[in-house]
């Protein structure tokens, strides 16, 4: 990078959004002449992929290896082990920076207001997935005690989530999963997990790679309900005018036959576990047990929905229960509030105009800007992230004549101020040399648990506390400043 550094910035959370907004920050005209510092309040890079998708999702290391080769082309500097707001206040890094771009996602689960959904048992899914993705912060147990279990969602996650609980936890070993996880896995009595959505088979919000994924579990059944096959107009055309819906609904249908013939064969013996679609079902009550079991989940009510020509649905007024011992809502992400950041509680998301963030009047404060999730809602997928980023680059490289200038030489902000300044508060700041360490410690890990059954052996284990991970990432290194 050229030494003639005219702007610094600063992003505030190192997922996909961030990475992708440092890069075209990089990439462009100016890029030479701006340093760019990606923060995250975790010792390892990379967000939502290392902490949200489930372990066994076909995608995860291409775009790991995408993310990677970002960084690793240099001129865009990782300081992890970061809390904004408590480690680093706005006002701090504006002394620092010319423009700040928070993209820091939606970890929280969405709330579903029905009743019972306090009850022991329910869960959210961002907890759960958390929980299997061995994020620092969470318990490293989980309560899996349930035989019966519901999933509410038709998304990514509802999938994701259904298909670690139903999957043996033995083959989740080629995975990175954390030792504490496998171990609770397989100690789980699961026999059935159901999944309810609200619409039909043609309004799903999961993808085609996702649903095709449910068939490679070994020894689970997936139990489809010809009853949940309903078209209406908008269903027809759906199918017809995108190759999406399309190929779902093709998956989904010849799955349904499958199911008659396996049905049918006296000679085939049937799966220990089941996963359940269903669809056109809308949560209206989580049942309380009786006398030992009073206060835990039950029971599940659903009231039966049906399309309504527009693809949209209405309600039946017919309720039907499906026992079960636990539920796990999957209906969506949320975004959490930011230190003196203007915040849309409503929405869960930062208000802006194209990526500007806007203060209470309306109007853009100054140098201050945001991306990914936290911008547009949790919703999309990496390509929207993608172009999330790119909308809001261009605001800020449009703006930059007017930003101070902070990395000019007459008297700005030395590069290595604001580490500097973390570690003499006592924070230990991690680097993305630290983070190829601690990404080495893994795959040795995995090389050390030795040889599976089936063969193959484990490529990582993913190292779930943070003060190990914070030792393993400055191990023999000083941090760079």
């Amino acid at each position: 990078m050229s030494t003639d550094i005219t702007h610094r910035i600063a992003v505030v959370g190192a997922g996909p959004a961030g990475v992708y907004a440092a890069d075209i920050i990089a990439r462009s005209e100016q890029g030479e002449h701006i340093a760019i510092d990606l923060f995250d309040r975790y010792p390892a890079p990379f967000g939502l992929i290392r902490y949200g998708v489930a372990p066994d999702h076909p995608r995860i290391k291409g775009i790991i290896k995408a993310l990677h080769k970002v960084m690793d082309r240099g001129g865009i500097r990782f300081i992890g082990n970061v809390d904004y707001g408590t480690d680093i206040t706005l006002a701090e890094l504006q002394q620092h920076y010319d423009a700040v771009i928070f993209s820091t996602g939606a970890i929280d689960d969405a709330a579903l207001n029905i009743e019972g959904i306090d009850l022991k048992g329910s869960f959210g899914a961002a907890d759960f997935v958390s929980w299997y993705d061995g994020h620092p912060d969470y318990p490293r147990e989980w309560p899996l005690e349930a035989k019966e279990i519901a999933v509410i969602g038709n998304g990514n996650v509802a999938l994701d989530v259904a298909r670690v609980l139903s999957k043996h936890a033995d083959d989740l070993l080629t995975t990175e999963i954390p030792d504490n996880v496998y171990q609770g896995l397989a100690a789980s009595p699961v026999t059935d997990v159901h999944v309810f959505g609200r619409r039909g088979p043609a309004q799903v919000k999961f993808t085609p790679l996702e649903l095709r994924e449910l068939a490679h579990s070994r020894d689970v059944d997936i139990v489809l309900h010809a009853e949940d096959f309903e078209f209406d107009e908008a269903s027809d055309e759906a199918i017809k005018s995108n190759n999406q819906v399309k190929t779902m609904v093709n998956t989904l249908t010849n799955w349904l036959v499958e199911q008659e013939e396996r049905d049918e064969d006296p000679q085939r013996q049937p799966a220990s576990r089941r996963l359940h679609l269903h669809f056109l079902h809308s949560p209206v009550e989580i049942v309380s047990g009786e006398g030992e079991r009073e206060g835990h989940v039950d029971a599940i009510r659903l009231e039966r929905q049906e399309l309504d020509g527009t693809g949209n649905v209405r309600g039946t007024g017919e309720i039907l229960e499906y026992p079960v011992q636990a539920v796990y809502r999957a209906v969506g992400y949320f975004g959490s509030p930011l230190a003196d950041i203007p915040f849309d509680a409503d929405r869960g998301v930062i208000p802006h105009d194209a990526g500007r963030v806007l203060g209470e009047d309306g109007t853009p404060l100054p140098g201050v800007y945001t991306t990914g999730w936290i911008k547009r809602g949790p919703v999309g997928l990496i390509g929207h992230t993608k172009g999330d980023a790119l909308e809001t680059v261009g605001c800020l490289l449009e703006d930059l004549p007017s930003l101070p200038g902070r990395g000019a030489a007459d008297g700005a902000a030395e590069a290595g101020d604001v580490v500097e300044l973390l570690e003499s508060r006592g924070v230990q700041t991690t680097s993305w040399e630290g983070w190829l360490q601690l990404d080495e410690h893994e795959r040795a890990l995995g090389e050390q648990f030795g040889e599976l059954p089936d063969g193959t052996t484990r490529e990582r284990v993913k190292v779930v506390e943070r003060d190990e991970m914070v030792g393993v990432s400055r191990q023999g290194s000083a941090v760079r400043v």
